[in-house]
């Protein structure tokens, strides 16, 4: 029995060589090995809010657009860190997808945090676990809620332009569509719901919203007209407007009052609230701060669950940027 013990236990230690294996996420997952992560991080994020608040939002975005790209697929999976891969001769990576390109940034920031990290913990914090703790800590610093990340992800050996054009919902997508695309990550319409509300910050191009301000009828009329001032029919492609323009550096439910006054910015946004089934939820946000919060710190954390399917190569990189 006990050489017959000794060799199951080789043989799953050879299986997690080959195909690693993925322990349970765990909030102490570093308490031992580099206790003082969270602080780094934290503070990093302060310095960089504080320089520029838009700054949060956009390492929120970075978090969720890591998070989406193909879970379940071998080598395209969850929360990895794969969107902070450059290209490569054997792969061309998730910077530049549709979605992405001069849009996603934030980079800098999770790179120089991983710095500091590795100069106190070398080798031993993930670049996917960086980017968790930082968004989680951009909501809070920009006044939202805050919650207990759940830590020991592993960073993807690889990345997939095509998986990121594939699964990251565009800014005209549908409420049905958005519904089924998240389900397909085991996230529910009021999860869907709750993280659509990280829009109260943060900025869009004018080449996204474009159509809605000139030729969507389910929108208030000042609102487009205000909008129109810096997004011309034709040019200005890159011209930013603030997602929710009443406080649009402050992470709070605006956005869902602005939904239900016809103001969302995208067309997207203005799909949970225009008589479909995201309507009585949105509702419910627009009246209750609190709900609202406690539903995107829960739907954050589920989302930060979505794991890399087994056989996915994975490590700890030393620098985000590239494979070790």
């Amino acid at each position: 029995m006990g050489i017959l013990f000794a060799r199951s236990l080789a043989l799953l230690a050879l299986l997690c060589l080959l195909l690693p294996c993925h322990g349970k996420l765990s909030t102490k997952f570093y308490a031992k090995s580099c206790p003082g992560v969270a602080t780094i991080v934290r503070s990093a994020m302060a310095q960089a809010v504080a320089k520029e608040p838009r700054m949060g939002a956009s390492i929120i975005r970075l978090f969720f657009h890591d998070c989406f790209v193909n879970v379940g697929r071998i080598y395209y999976p969850g929360c990895d860190a794969s969107i902070l891969l450059d290209d490569t001769p054997t792969f061309t990576g998730e910077k530049n997808a549709g979605a992405n390109a001069n849009s996603v940034r934030g980079y800098e920031v999770i790179d120089a945090i991983k710095t500091q990290v590795e100069a106190a913990c070398k080798g031993i914090v993930s670049c996917a676990d960086i980017v968790a703790l930082a968004s989680r800590d951009a909501v809070n610093l920009l006044g939202g809620p805050t919650w207990n990340v759940q830590l020991g992800r592993k960073d993807s050996r690889t990345a997939s332009q095509s998986a990121a054009n594939a699964n990251l919902p565009g800014p005209g997508s549908s409420a049905a569509s958005l519904v089924s695309a998240f389900a397909a990550k085991g996230l529910s319409a009021r999860d869907m719901t709750a993280l659509s509300g990280a829009h109260t910050v943060g900025r869009a191009r004018c080449l996204f919203f474009r159509g809605r301000i000139y030729t969507e009828p389910n929108i208030n009329a000042t609102f487009a007209a205000a909008r129109q001032q810096t997004c011309p029919q034709s040019g200005g492609d890159g011209n930013l407007a603030p997602f929710d323009d009443q406080t649009p550096d402050a992470f709070d439910n605006a956005y869902f009052r602005n939904l239900m006054a016809r103001r969302g910015l995208l067309h997207s946004d203005q799909e949970l609230f225009n008589g479909g089934p995201t309507d009585a939820q949105v509702r419910k946000y627009s009246g209750n701060a609190g709900m609202f919060a406690t539903d995107f710190a829960k739907a954050m954390v589920k989302m930060g669950g979505l794991m890399p399917a087994a056989g996915t190569p994975e490590e700890v990189r030393l620098n985000c940027l590239k494979v070790n």
